[in-house]
């Protein structure tokens, strides 16, 4: 009888191990068969970079992306948690600018501002001038500044220029500095008039500083500053200004950054003093905070194991002098449609899958940094956080440290079932430190607390020449700048591998992920 018992249950469990692997295959061949048929990644990028565009944290357009993805999730099926992450003391929205040259050679300007800095009073036009290096030139040409266009030194990185108290003070002591060149420039001018024919004394440089009178200027009555940027255009945001700005103190004059060519045609018509205006309509608008932003977290839920988890994100944040097509629309379209492909499918995954939407990763990892701060519970339970974050190429392979490589093995089966085009390669790495310090992306907070942050190795197998520097921040992070056929075929593999880890009976090792610290 005993035997016969234990016959019984070795066969019930064959029966349930056959039966749970002919479901998982019957979802992963469904999931297939939607991500190669009816594909809705390039609709959900669509919907993030065209009908709501930039999305900085603080503006409308986040927080109505941020509601779209909440109604998506629900649709589908899935549980949604809004995680409040932090407040902006104002919000800023972007709105239209143009500039033009008013001249016989006159042209459109091509040009963008960072964001949290100054749009125009409606339409304004006025003359140019270079900006003043000196106490002596500023005191020259201050009746001129009324009214007036300054071109500055330095070339754009992105940020606008310091406007702090802290900035100002800095400026002063450097125009302290240039005052005593000066003098003894002008001694060695003297010596030298009176002494020519002889060893000549040498004139000592300034101190360049972009925008050095700014707070003179300002009070001045100029209309704004024009700086010269390499193209494309970066324009990030008011950083260092931000948490202290309110709506009593917003910034005033706009921080103009215009096309290297360009900018260099108009710096030698000042320089040589010709007749021209420029004029300019900026709109950017700021509204009234304290603006709160939120993480969007889709949850499905698992079936056996719900407090472990598996987690997809990427940022739903962008930066708005573009629309966010690329960096991160690539990482959290992906994300989206991953979630769909599973629940879509019929996918009952035994532990909980956690698609993550962060906010303000742009302005510091905050979203990411916040939840993982919140939730140090959870730490332990997390198989794998998989982030994307770097552009729309091909999600095409895997690195594994041994530990996990069996596993692995057979979540990553399928994968090459897809499209022949794209070959999935898994391979094995090596043992690496823990980071200690964030690095450029929603990861490195999970990765600082030891979570494994295995995340898919991507190419561009077909030739497309994609640059994601050419994009980073700038002007051309638009939508068509993304690869269709990369991004759905990333979908349906993210999928795979994500409901693989979730349908695991056990967590992924960690075994040899990191090394273990020294005590």
């Amino acid at each position: 009888m005993k035997r016969i018992l234990m016959f019984l249950s070795v066969f019930v469990l064959l029966f349930l191990n056959v039966t749970a692997f002919a479901q998982s295959k019957k979802v992963v061949d469904r999931i297939i068969e939607l991500g190669t048929t009816d594909n809705q990644t390039m609709n959900h990028l669509d919907v993030f970079s065209n009908r709501f565009g930039g999305r900085l944290i603080g503006s409308d357009a986040y927080e109505n992306a941020a509601e779209w993805a909440v109604s998506k999730f629900k649709e589908w099926g899935m549980q949604v948690e809004m995680d409040y992450s932090g407040t902006l003391p104002v919000g800023f929205n972007r709105g239209p600018w143009f500039g033009r040259l008013l001249s016989d050679n006159g042209m459109q300007l091509h040009f963008a501002t960072p964001s949290y800095t100054s749009g125009t009073k409606g339409v304004q036009k006025g003359h140019v001038v270079l900006e003043p290096k000196s106490q002596e030139e500023f005191n020259r040409m201050k009746g001129k500044l009324k009214g007036a266009w300054v071109l500055i030194g330095g070339d754009n990185s992105g940020w606008p220029i310091d406007i702090s108290v802290k900035a100002d003070h800095l400026r002063d002591s450097i125009i302290l500095v240039n005052e005593e060149i000066a003098k003894k420039n002008n001694e060695a001018r003297r010596y030298n008039y009176s002494h020519q024919g002889e060893a000549q004394k040498e004139m000592l440089p300034l101190v360049e500083e972009p925008a050095l009178f700014y707070r003179q200027m300002k009070e001045a009555g100029i209309l704004g500053i024009i700086q010269s940027s390499s193209n494309p255009i970066r324009a990030l945001y008011d950083r260092k200004n931000i948490d202290n700005m309110t709506f009593e103190t917003l910034p005033t004059i706009p921080d103009i950054k215009l096309d290297e060519h360009q900018y260099a045609i108009i710096e030698q018509m000042a320089k040589e003093r010709q007749r021209f205006e420029l004029e300019f309509d900026i709109r950017n608008h700021f509204k009234m905070g304290p603006v709160k932003y939120h993480n969007v977290i889709g949850i499905i839920p698992g079936t056996k194991y719900p407090d472990e988890y598996v987690m997809v994100g990427g940022h739903l944040d962008a930066f708005d002098v573009a629309t966010g097509g690329v960096d991160c629309g690539t990482g959290i379209a992906v994300a989206m449609e991953t979630a769909r492909l599973i629940m879509e499918s019929g996918g009952k995954p035994k532990r909980t899958i956690l698609i993550c939407l962060w906010a303000g990763e742009e302005f510091g990892l905050l979203g990411s940094k916040s939840w993982v701060e919140n939730n140090k519970d959870k730490w332990a339970k997390i198989s794998n956080y998989f982030n994307r974050d770097g552009g729309p190429t091909l999600a095409n392979s895997l690195s594994v440290t041994e530990a996990m490589y069996a596993d692995m093995e057979k979540i990553c089966e399928p994968l090459n079932n897809i499209n022949p085009d794209f070959p999935f390669t898994l391979s094995k790495r090596e043992t690496s430190t823990r980071p200690t310090r964030a690095g450029g992306s929603d990861h490195a907070y999970f990765a600082i607390n030891g979570v494994p942050t295995v995340s898919f190795g991507t190419a561009d197998p077909k030739g497309y020449d994609f640059n994601y520097g050419e994009i980073w921040h700038t002007e051309r992070d638009l939508y068509n700048m993304s690869i269709p056929e990369y991004m759905e075929h990333s979908s349906v593999v993210t999928a795979i591998v994500t409901l693989g880890i979730a349908n695991l009976d056990h967590l992924l090792s960690r075994e040899g992920y990191y090394k273990e610290e020294k005590k």
